[in-house]
């Protein structure tokens, strides 16, 4: 009895409920359904002049999806990806990303193409870590910078992708002469050797290439190279006469 009163109890909640969509004329439709490409279109470029990202979005997203191949949707599809990486944060670029690669596939003969290749390197530029953390990204945007500079030399961006290679470059640089240093500081310094010497043959560009050799000297020094230490010391003598580092170089000890 308690079993069927309960099934009774279900089955009148259900008719309510039917009964009172039906009057109110069911789930509210979405306004910008409504609204064709052209319109969709230009109310996001409005929220996105006025720096409404999350919902100038909503509005592309619709315009492309209404109007995929035409020239209207070629655009709201490019701003779609604009408004996500404007708003910024590791979600919005992976959106971002992923928008502008439709776009390249879609439209590979874009005259935006490499403008859109540059926003897919930023993106992953964006979300780069620190010097001291894993470099997955780093290396990623790199990759895509790169990928620019070679798929686009005459671009008007090319000096913007110049600079952001030679800043990425530090970056990684940087993060293989901390894991040099780290190893040199724990005495494993055969690993700080193979660390130090990486970064000389991979990263001559590097801005603080003396304190890379002189703790790839020391960690020679340490480990009982002396051949190697010397050879190390010497090249921080002759490149970098004004390192502050020359005045830390261990004294020779004379024979006794």
């Amino acid at each position: 009895m308690r079993l069927m009163r309960n099934l009774m109890w279900v089955l009148l909640m259900v008719g309510t409920l039917i009964s009172v969509s039906c009057k109110g004329g069911g789930v509210k439709e979405d306004p910008i359904l409504r609204l064709s490409a052209e319109e969709a279109l230009a109310r996001g470029q409005e929220l996105m002049a006025n720096k409404k990202f999350t919902q100038a979005a909503q509005y592309f997203d619709h315009a492309f999806e209404v109007a995929p191949n035409s020239a209207t949707g070629r655009e709201a599809l490019l701003l779609a990806a604009d408004s996500y990486f404007q708003n910024g944060g590791t979600a919005n670029f992976i959106k971002a990303e992923a928008k502008y690669r439709d776009y390249l596939n879609r439209f590979p003969t874009s005259d935006r193409s490499d403008y859109v290749q540059l926003q897919i390197a930023y993106c992953l530029a964006k979300q780069m870590r620190k010097p001291d953390r894993d470099q997955s990204a780093t290396i990623k945007a790199l990759t895509a910078f790169e990928s620019v500079q070679q798929l686009y030399p005459t671009s008007s961006h090319a000096d913007e992708v110049a600079a952001m290679i030679v800043e990425i470059r530090q970056s990684l640089a940087e993060h293989e002469y901390k894991v040099g240093w780290y190893n040199y500081r724990r005495r494993l310094y055969t690993a700080a050797v193979w660390r130090l010497e990486g970064v000389l043959e991979n990263f001559p560009d590097y801005e603080e290439l003396d304190k890379a050799l002189f703790f790839l000297g020391m960690a020679n020094h340490k480990g009982k190279r002396p051949e190697e230490a010397a050879e190390a010391f010497e090249q921080l003598r002759t490149e970098y006469p004004e390192s502050r580092f020359i005045k830390k170089i261990p004294r020779e000890k004379k024979p006794t």
